[in-house]
Order: C-alpha cells, then structure tokens, then sequence
C-alpha cells in the first residue's frame, strides 16, 4: 500500500546497526554528490577573488607568520570565516594547498573544490539521515533531494566558488538532522542533542557570521514543545546547547580581541551593517523568485498538507523549518550582497529541497490516484519555470563569472609589480579595492581600498564618512606609491585635486575614474621610466582584459608566488 512506499516510519525502537553496507543509502549519495559535481564542472577552475584572500591567510599562518595578509602586515581580520581557514591552512602545512599542481590542475584550485565535493557528500548524509527517522524511503528521499539541490545554480557556483559556502551549508544540513530526528525521537531534551546543536550552531557561526544565528535553533525548538511540567528541563536543556555553543565560539571572540584588537571582524566593520528593519522582510521574495514562485506554491501547499495530520513527519517537519526559517531570517537581515546568484542563500537551499521532497512526498503517497496524477503534474508544471530560470542563470554564469581570481592576479597584482621593477621601486605600496589574488602574488605592501584588510579605511567605510575622510586618510597617511581606482571604489578620490598633484597616471581605461592605475610623482626616477611603465601597461593589461572575456574560468599558472 501507499504506507509503504514514502510514508511515516514505524514508532518502534531505533534503526539497528546494519551488519552489511547500506547501498542504496550509499548509491543515493554517491549519485547526487556526483550530480552537485557535475554541475560544479561547468564553471572550470574559476575561484572567485575574495576566496584568495582567505588562501593568503592560510599561506602567511602555514608559514609562521601569523594572521596576516602578507608577511611584515600589520594582524587585522580580513576574513570572516576562520573554521575554513583552518581547512586551508592544514591543506597547506600537508601540501596539498598553495604548492603546486595535483594530476595537472593547480591545488588552490583542487584542494578548495575536494572540500566541497566532502561537504556536499555531507549535506546528503545529513539528508539521509533525516530522512531514515521520517519516511520508509529515505535514500529515495535523498536522491530525489540531492538532484533538486544539484539543478540550483546559486547553491553549486558557492560551494565550488573556494569560499566556505559549502561548509556552512554542511553546518546547517546537519544541526536541522540534529534536531529533527531528536524532536521525531523524542529524544530532544537530551544532553546529546542539546549539546551537538549548540556545537553545530558554533561550527556554522565560525564558518559565516551570520551563522551566529543558528544557537536560536536548539532553544526555539524547545520552547516550542514546552509544557508546564517540562518548563524546567526545557530551560535547563536550552542553556546546555548556549553554553555548549558559547565555548568555542567564545574562546573564538577571546582570541579575536587579543590579537587584533577588535570584537568584529574587518568585513563586518567595512561594511557597516545595519539593525534589521521592516523593509527587510521583503528580502525574501528575492528566494522565491529564484527558486520560481509557483515552485514556492507548490512547496507552501505540500508542507501546509503535511503539517495538518498527526504524524511523525509532521513533527520532523515542524522541526526542519526552525532552522529553515533561521536561514531566511539571517539573509533578510544582511546586507544586500554584490555578487551574482544569491551568495548568502547557500544553506536555505538544502533545507528546502529536502523538506520539499518530504512534503511532496507525503502529499503524493497520501493521495489516491487521482490526486497522485494532480500532484505530479502539478509538480512538473511548477518546476519547468524553475529548471528553465537555472539553466539560464547555469549559462550566464559560465560566461561572466563573478569576479575571478586570476583576472584580478593578471590585471593587478603582477602589472604593479612590474610597475615597481621598471620605476625602481623596490619598498613600494599599493591602494586597491581587489585584493585576493593581488595578495598571492604582489611583493608591493597591499592597502586595501575596500577596507577588509586596511582597519582604518574599514572604520571610514563603515562610519559613513567615506567623501569626507578617505582622501585624507590615502594622501596625508598612507601615501600609497601605486594607486588603482576603478568603479566607485575610486570616486571620492578621484575629485580629489591632492590626486592630479601627487600622481602620475600610467594607464587609464578613459572612463574617468574607472580603471586608472596612478604611480606618485616622487617614486618615478625620470620620464623614461615612466615612458616605459605607460608602454607596458597599454599591451599587458590589453593582454589581461581580452583573456578575462576569453577566458574567465581558467587557472593561472601552478603555483602563486610573489
């Protein structure tokens, strides 16, 4: 009957061990993660930028000089994702990170892209998992769930991108199995559960800020179950997970304070973010418009069906969108993010195509057969638009990524440094916004003109004093002897007079301030040099733009050295 092919599982006693291997539990995971992989294969070895800074960091610790950009900088946080910078600074004291290539591709592009692959595999575990205290089909559930989440471009670019998307993902996916099969067990008020909730929850805030938001789940999930004779356990089980959350992330924050000085990091001060308001709620139509809103209906009447019969799956799935619902919170309070493809959805992405599958399911064996032929073709009619919008969005990504390491490494950091060897420069420093690969490679000190690692321009971002204070911070303190501005990155300098006194231009794109590279009057020895510079930079950054149209998602040599 229906009951047995995607229904609630039996009320006995937990799953025995097995004494043979699960294939299809395996297969199911094998067979998705491959999927993710594939899709992840479209967009080649491109690594976004701000994933570089990240890979600097992890050189400058492996290599004793401490959390830094480059060696001799002064210790600021420029990343925000410190659990990820342990996985790349153990890949580089091992040598499989930052040393060279591994069957032929270069390890900062491998090593990155095998985490992902191990998280991916991860998040499906976690899927089966759930889905074995749920349904009698649970490696049906997570093949179906890891396709869905393999068809979704936002969710693939990120966690192929070298940032810790996928980490964080794999963060969430497992606190959600947490707490889910705990609450179906009945098992949540327990120190295990409560104690790995508030563990996962510091894994996923160490891995993104705002994972931070995630040590709510465990004591909402608990509140919402409490009764007056379980009042007290509830409290008692709820400051367990804190605490348990508070040890690590706390020492964390300890850490911070002593060796730089601040208790946010850079990112967070640059960027200056806001209190939440009201008008940030609408944020969340940007999901639904993504994933498509009649594939949001679908989802909506599913879940509403499920939710309305006593069952174990509804429990489990009242426990699911806890943390789903956190993860919609956390990307409506954060600041509206540049890049392309919904960078900050990742970890909403796995929730719903598992509660999803859950609920479709459950619609789908609890219907006759009428209603099975009306849900599915319901199902497929609210999915075309989807599976179309993802191709599309697959396509336009493949051919202009956003912002790619080595276009940023070949356009900047090695043009500077031949700016310094034609000019003579040998201590020399440079003010750019695009620093990651520029770090790898540049032997010139980095100011960063985004702020992320550059305290005082972070302050000046993040206070909104940047018209005012930010040219007399770069032409009265840091005197850069190289500058690039380009976008608006540069306009407040650039209707600077101090600049047009202090520098030469050696190339501009003729757009104003967008794509000017400037070098200070007193670093050029004489005009043959700076002759020199001009001609160089006219053919190497031609060279430099025409392969970043080209070629957007190719590597950029084996190893990334100064």
């Amino acid at each position: 009957m229906p009951e047995a092919a995607l229904d609630v599982a039996p009320e006995q006693a937990p799953e025995k061990p097995r004494s043979r291997p699960n294939w299809a539990a395996i297969g199911a995971v094998v067979a998705g993660t491959v999927a993710i992989t594939l899709h992840a294969s479209r967009f080649g070895k491109w690594i976004v930028d701000d994933a570089a800074i990240t890979f600097a960091y992890a050189r400058s610790i492996a290599e004793g000089h401490g959390p830094v950009l480059q060696p001799g900088a002064e210790p600021v946080e420029a990343f925000s994702n410190p659990s990820w910078l342990v996985l790349l600074s153990v890949g580089r004291l091992v040598g499989l990170f930052d040393h060279g290539s591994i069957f032929g591709i270069p390890d900062y592009v491998v090593y990155p892209k095998a985490l992902a692959v191990l998280c991916c595999a991860g998040i499906l575990v976690a899927f089966y998992r759930t889905a074995a205290a749920l349904t009698r089909r649970p490696a049906l559930v997570t093949l179906c769930a890891g396709i869905a989440l393999a068809a979704i471009p936002s969710f693939v670019i990120w966690c192929f991108s070298g940032l810790e998307n996928s980490l964080f993902a794999l963060a969430v996916s497992w606190l959600a199995a947490v707490v889910c099969r705990g609450a179906v067990n009945d098992r949540l008020l327990t120190p295990r559960v409560a104690i790995t909730a508030g563990l996962l929850a510091a894994l996923a805030a160490l891995t993104r800020p705002d994972g931070a938001i995630y040590v709510t789940a465990f004591p909402v999930l608990a509140l919402l179950r409490v009764t007056k004779p379980t009042w007290r356990p509830v409290v008692q089980f709820a400051l367990l997970s804190v605490v348990a959350y508070a040890v690590p992330y706390g020492a964390y924050i300890g850490w911070r304070v002593l060796e730089f000085g601040q208790l946010l990091s850079m990112p967070a001060v640059a960027k200056g973010q806001q209190p939440p308001d009201t008008s940030t709620l609408g944020r969340v139509s940007e999901v639904v418009t993504y994933g498509g809103a009649l594939a949001a209906l679908l989802l909506a009447i599913c879940v509403g069906i499920a939710l309305v019969q006593p069952s174990r799956l509804r429990v489990g799935l009242a426990a699911l969108l806890v943390p789903l619902t956190l993860a919609l919170v956390a990307y409506t309070i954060l600041m509206p993010d540049w890049m392309a493809q919904q960078r900050f959805a990742t970890p909403i992405w796995p929730l719903i195509c598992l509660v999803g599958t859950l609920a479709i399911g459950r619609a789908i064996v609890r219907s006759n057969i009428r209603g099975r032929v009306v849900i599915v073709l319901g199902t497929v009619v609210a999915l075309v638009p989807s599976v179309s919008t993802f191709a599309d969005a697959s396509d336009s990504f493949r051919a202009s990524p956003t912002v790619p390491m080595c276009v940023v490494l070949e356009r900047f950091g090695l043009p500077f440094n031949h700016y310094a060897d034609l000019l003579g420069v040998r201590q020399g420093s440079v003010l750019m916004p695009d620093i990651g690969g520029t770090a790898l490679v540049s032997r010139l000190q980095i100011i960063d003109l985004a702020g992320l690692a550059e305290k005082r321009i972070a302050q000046i971002r993040g206070g909104g004093t940047l018209v005012q204070q930010l040219p007399d911070y770069v032409f009265e303190t840091a005197r850069p002897t190289f500058i690039h501005m380009h976008q608006a990155w540069g306009a407040s300098l650039y209707e600077d007079p101090r600049l047009a006194r202090d520098y030469e231009v050696i190339y501009t794109a003729g757009k104003a301030y967008d794509g000017t590279d400037l070098v200070r009057r007193d670093a050029v020895p004489n005009p043959g040099a700076l002759t020199a510079a001009r001609a160089y930079a006219s053919q190497a950054i031609a060279t430099a733009n025409a392969q970043a149209v080209q070629a957007p998602l190719r590597a950029c040599g084996a190893t990334l050295r100064p």
